[in-house]
């Protein structure tokens, strides 16, 4: 794959016991070293291209997410890293989860496990590039046949 740029990676901990975060941040060191596959880590969601969420969602939590998700400039990509993330997992009954984070924002890829493993989070990201990668080329597309038709 040829990457014209290299996306930025937005991390954020909706409601976990930090297991996934450690693995997230396991995967961004020089052991698993995720940067080597052409990502850059960012705090701001205004440059991010990929939100890696971890944790379930909750009702203060859930405002936040989809700001950051908002903030976020098109095309983006959504990874739900972990169980949490994805359904809720073990904690999805209690009285404050509301669920994985698909409840607030549209996620693309889901990372399962408890915790889930380094290896399965660089699978994930991988694919986000992937997928960022094509939606970037449709958008790249896109916006050449509206400047097209507007010279027209």
């Amino acid at each position: 794959m040829n990457i014209k740029r290299s996306p930025w990676l937005l991390h954020y901990d909706g409601s976990s016991c930090n297991g996934c975060d450690i693995e997230v941040l396991a995967s961004l060191t020089p052991v698993y070293d995720a940067e080597r596959l052409g990502v850059e880590n960012t705090g701001d969601p205004m440059q991010a291209d990929i939100l890696l969420i971890t944790g379930g969602i909750n009702t203060q939590n859930a405002p936040v997410v989809k700001q950051l998700y908002d903030q976020m400039p098109r095309p983006k990509v959504v990874v739900a890293v972990g169980i949490c993330a994805c359904t809720g997992g073990v904690f999805k009954e209690t009285y404050n989860i509301l669920g994985g984070a698909d409840k607030v924002i549209p996620v693309d890829i889901y990372v399962p496990g408890c915790a889930a493993r380094p290896q399965s989070i660089i699978d994930g990201i991988i694919q986000a590039r992937e997928l960022f990668q094509q939606r970037s080329d449709e958008h790249d597309a896109l916006m050449r046949s509206q400047k097209g038709a507007a010279n027209v």
